[in-house]
């Protein structure tokens, strides 16, 4: 094994190992029977909003890709682009470091439809910059409107959450002043990387902020129906959630993601809704996208054998 494969298993391993404790942490209190109860008493009306919102997050994943591809003028069309998108980030946000999982992914899609390794690099980063612009944006908007909670939290004074929520948006400001000015490409090594038009970059950054104003929705729709949660609140708290996500490198954020929101909702955060939005979230979208990775696989087979065939059957035949 190389060291990058030795870090990333003890990273994995040591993941697995918080979530592990993380999860009995949270549940530990409550029964099977408590946890099925909890859920029941979530009313159909707001899992169905849950499912609606859940469904504009995934939507706007697949426009991260669509950016990417158009950075580097792609002619690939969105279906193709929405379709790979999906399955790479469906099965990579529940296996965990979704940035290798769904890269690789994405790689197997977009190589077969003929894009090199160097603009697949270039639309993986470029996706992984809009959900960085998304976060500090949404991340800024919070901790400058409600500092109180990240502030409880974090054990720091509210100036100094404004403070960081103001950094946050400056680099999203940062970001757009780049692609505004800079057209000389940024260069490591032998390979290079030119910033996308400012269109694109403003592009990205509405999209990043609307997928986790989504998922906040998501999250407040399963908790509203026990208790009055404000989507600030639970917007803090799913943005808390992913900085905690980040470090740890749990797979899917198994477990870090309920005990940070928990921790933040204090009694808000019912072990149902917690659950409940595990399942939206994660597990519905893997359970949808893991088959349909496996049938777009074996169309890929089908089309390649049949495409040697075709090859085979046109050779000239030798002459005797």
């Amino acid at each position: 094994m190389t060291k990058k494969q030795v870090f990333a298993f003890l990273m994995i391993t040591a993941g697995t190992a918080a979530a592990g404790y993380l999860l009995y942490h949270t549940f530990r209190d409550h029964s099977a029977g408590e946890i099925v109860a909890s859920l029941e008493a979530i009313p159909m009306g707001h899992m169905a909003m849950a499912l609606l919102y859940a469904f504009g997050s995934y939507l706007c994943l697949t426009g991260f890709d669509w950016v990417g591809v158009r950075s580097i003028d792609g002619k690939l069309t969105y279906p193709r682009i929405a379709l790979a998108s999906f399955i790479a980030l469906s099965i990579g946000q529940s296996v965990g470091l979704s940035g290798l999982s769904s890269g690789a992914l994405r790689y197997r899609y977009y190589a077969h439809w003929g894009l090199d390794a160097e603009n697949v690099a270039k639309i993986v980063l470029l996706s992984g910059v809009t959900v960085g612009m998304g976060m500090a944006v949404l991340s800024g908007a919070v901790m400058i409107i409600n500092p109180a909670d990240a502030a409880a939290v974090l054990r720091v004074s509210e100036g100094t959450i404004i403070v960081l929520g103001a950094g946050c948006l400056t680099v999203a400001a940062a970001y757009l002043l780049m692609a505004a000015w800079l057209r000389t490409p940024l260069t490591i090594r032998t390979w290079s990387f030119q910033m996308p038009p400012l269109r694109l970059a403003a592009t990205q950054l509405a999209i990043g902020t609307m997928n986790y104003i989504f998922v906040s929705a998501c999250l407040r729709e399963v908790m509203t129906a026990e208790a009055n949660v404000s989507f600030l609140k639970a917007a803090t708290a799913f943005m808390l959630a992913n900085f905690a996500i980040l470090m740890t490198h749990a797979p899917g954020g198994l477990g870090v993601l309920e005990a940070t929101v928990q921790h933040v909702m204090g009694n808000q955060a019912s072990v149902g809704s917690l659950v409940a939005f595990r399942i939206i979230y994660f597990f519905i979208p893997f359970l949808i996208g893991l088959p349909l990775a496996l049938v777009v696989e074996a169309i890929f087979r089908v089309r390649k054998r049949i495409a040697r065939a075709s090859t085979a059957s046109k050779a000239p035949v030798p002459a005797r």
